[in-house]
Protein backbone atom coordinates (compact mmCIF):
# COMPACT_ATOMS: atom_id res chain seq x y z
CA UNK A 1 0.00 0.00 0.00
CA UNK A 2 1.23 3.47 -0.87
CA UNK A 3 0.44 6.42 1.43
CA UNK A 4 0.56 9.94 0.03
CA UNK A 5 0.15 12.93 2.38
CA UNK A 6 -0.71 16.56 1.69
CA UNK A 7 -0.73 18.93 4.68
CA UNK A 8 -2.41 22.32 4.33
CA UNK A 9 -2.43 24.15 7.65
CA UNK A 10 -4.62 22.13 10.02
CA UNK A 11 -5.98 19.96 7.17
CA UNK A 12 -4.32 16.66 6.28
CA UNK A 13 -5.26 14.66 3.19
CA UNK A 14 -4.04 11.08 3.00
CA UNK A 15 -4.41 9.13 -0.22
CA UNK A 16 -4.25 5.34 0.01
CA UNK A 17 -3.30 3.22 -3.00
CA UNK A 18 -3.30 -0.59 -3.08
CA UNK A 19 -4.37 -3.02 -0.38
CA UNK A 20 -4.89 -2.30 3.31
CA UNK A 21 -4.56 -5.64 5.05
CA UNK A 22 -2.89 -7.20 8.09
CA UNK A 23 0.55 -6.48 6.64
CA UNK A 24 0.00 -2.86 5.50
CA UNK A 25 -2.53 -1.52 8.05
CA UNK A 26 0.18 -0.99 10.72
CA UNK A 27 2.02 1.25 8.23
CA UNK A 28 -1.03 3.57 8.06
CA UNK A 29 -1.52 3.37 11.82
CA UNK A 30 2.08 4.50 12.42
CA UNK A 31 1.73 7.28 9.85
CA UNK A 32 -1.45 8.56 11.51
CA UNK A 33 0.08 8.50 15.00
CA UNK A 34 2.98 10.56 13.71
CA UNK A 35 0.88 12.99 11.62
CA UNK A 36 -2.34 13.79 13.50
CA UNK A 37 -0.96 16.19 16.09
CA UNK A 38 -2.53 19.59 15.42
CA UNK A 39 -4.73 18.27 12.60
CA UNK A 40 -8.33 19.50 12.77
CA UNK A 41 -9.54 18.08 9.46
CA UNK A 42 -8.48 14.65 8.18
CA UNK A 43 -9.46 13.56 4.68
CA UNK A 44 -8.83 9.99 3.59
CA UNK A 45 -8.96 9.56 -0.18
CA UNK A 46 -9.63 5.91 -0.96
CA UNK A 47 -9.89 6.18 -4.77
CA UNK A 48 -6.87 3.90 -5.20
CA UNK A 49 -7.71 1.45 -2.41
CA UNK A 50 -8.44 -1.99 -3.86
CA UNK A 51 -8.90 -4.06 -0.71
CA UNK A 52 -9.70 -3.42 2.95
CA UNK A 53 -9.38 -6.06 5.69
CA UNK A 54 -10.59 -6.02 9.28
CA UNK A 55 -7.13 -4.75 10.31
CA UNK A 56 -7.66 -1.77 8.02
CA UNK A 57 -11.13 -1.16 9.43
CA UNK A 58 -9.64 -1.06 12.93
CA UNK A 59 -7.12 1.61 11.87
CA UNK A 60 -9.93 3.69 10.35
CA UNK A 61 -11.97 3.36 13.56
CA UNK A 62 -9.03 4.47 15.72
CA UNK A 63 -8.45 7.46 13.41
CA UNK A 64 -12.14 8.39 13.63
CA UNK A 65 -12.03 8.28 17.44
CA UNK A 66 -8.96 10.54 17.52
CA UNK A 67 -10.51 12.99 15.07
CA UNK A 68 -13.80 13.05 17.01
CA UNK A 69 -11.78 14.62 19.85
CA UNK A 70 -9.77 17.11 17.80
CA UNK A 71 -11.79 17.89 14.68
CA UNK A 72 -13.38 15.96 11.84
CA UNK A 73 -12.60 13.09 9.49
CA UNK A 74 -14.02 12.46 6.04
CA UNK A 75 -13.55 9.48 3.75
CA UNK A 76 -13.94 10.19 0.04
CA UNK A 77 -13.76 8.49 -3.35
CA UNK A 78 -14.86 5.12 -1.99
CA UNK A 79 -15.21 2.50 -4.70
CA UNK A 80 -18.06 0.00 -4.84
CA UNK A 81 -16.07 -2.86 -3.27
CA UNK A 82 -14.92 -0.82 -0.27
CA UNK A 83 -18.38 0.75 0.16
CA UNK A 84 -19.88 -2.73 0.37
CA UNK A 85 -17.44 -3.54 3.20
CA UNK A 86 -18.43 -0.30 4.97
CA UNK A 87 -22.14 -1.18 4.58
CA UNK A 88 -21.81 -4.78 5.80
CA UNK A 89 -19.76 -3.72 8.83
CA UNK A 90 -22.04 -0.70 9.48
CA UNK A 91 -19.07 1.66 9.18
CA UNK A 92 -21.40 3.83 7.09
CA UNK A 93 -22.97 4.75 10.45
CA UNK A 94 -19.59 5.70 11.97
CA UNK A 95 -17.66 7.37 9.13
CA UNK A 96 -18.47 10.50 7.18
CA UNK A 97 -18.32 9.28 3.59
CA UNK A 98 -18.48 11.60 0.59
Amino acid sequence: MTIEKIAEGTKLTITLIGRMDTITAPKLEAELKQSLSGVEELVLDLAGLEYLSSAGLRVLLVAQKVMNRQGSMMVKNVNETIMEIFEVTRFVDVLTIE
